[in-house]
């Protein structure tokens, strides 16, 4: 219990929250479990991690037992650059098409579903597929990737195979006017309930670390650029583009979110939303 177990997505895009854990040293008091989007949602939902980002589709659904972390998510007002949905075809074509949705995250998943239904007026025929676009590719008419493989694919392989890209960052931006968030960082109820203080203090290093990777951002990118198929001019751009914040704004964005796709994933239009308030 004096190690918390937290969750670590392993995509560039949170990079920026998990840099500064390194230059503070906070990430010695913590015991970091490293996995996709996906694993990590569901082994917070379980019990398995104490504290983790978990896609907002899943805190939705769990939310009786889980509380936001304020200040921290991942998230765009405007285009998200990796959570695109890649077609061969014009996308109000894709009504009755395969279209394949990678297993990595389900909040993109979702809002991928209801921006072809609503926006496009498309029912596609929907199959589970690996975030590997070539694969997708000879098997659909259209895929949906997230994160790394999302990033790749927006920046060289769909333009150089002729594929459309809808950033459904942006998509959501146009259609509602509010930023879009793909995952909070939530911690177990029943977690916060025993050990509030260490709750407090996970929470501020997070801040912290985000803060300090913002900060020095160039640096972020070039130490990235190290290890990834990515320039550090592009992943400087993509740190930038990407909103980590959870604020006011973000918080109606996920209000509207919920009224929209409430009908679609089940839960209540109006899900309560708690947010975790430090003592003073």
């Amino acid at each position: 219990m004096d190690r918390p177990r937290v969750g670590h997505i392993q995509f560039l895009n949170c990079v920026p929250i998990y840099w500064g854990l390194v230059r503070s040293g906070a990430l010695l008091d913590l015991d970091l479990v490293k996995d996709t989007p996906e694993h990590l949602s569901e082994r917070l939902v379980s019990g398995d991690l104490d504290i983790g980002p978990i896609s907002l589709v899943e805190y939705l659904r769990h939310s009786s037992s889980l509380v936001v972390l304020p200040d921290v998510a991942v998230g765009s007002d405007g285009p998200v650059m990796s959570c695109n949905l890649v077609s061969q075809l014009p996308f109000a074509f894709l009504d009755g098409e395969r279209v394949a949705l990678g297993s990595t995250s389900r909040t993109t998943v979702e809002l991928a579903r209801l921006v072809l239904r609503e926006r496009y007026a498309a029912s596609p025929d929907y199959f589970t597929c690996p975030p590997d676009l070539a694969e997708m590719m000879r098997e659909a008419s259209a895929g949906v990737l997230i994160g790394d493989a999302a990033l790749r694919a927006s920046l060289y392989d769909a333009p150089r195979l002729g594929l459309r890209v809808l950033d459904l960052g942006q998509a959501w931006k146009e259609w509602t006017g509010l930023p879009m968030v793909f995952a909070v960082w939530a911690v177990r109820r029943s977690f916060l309930e025993a050990r509030p203080a260490l709750t407090a203090e996970v929470h501020a290093a997070f801040l912290h670390s985000r803060d300090l990777a913002m900060a020095e951002v160039d640096k972020v990118a070039e130490h990235a650029a190290r290890w990834e198929s990515f320039d550090a001019t592009t992943l400087e751009k993509y740190f930038t583009t990407l909103d980590f914040s959870f604020g006011g704004r973000q918080l109606d964005g996920v209000r509207e979110f919920a009224r929209r796709i409430s009908p679609q994933i089940g839960v209540p239009a109006d899900a309560p939303i708690e947010l975790f308030a430090p003592a003073a």
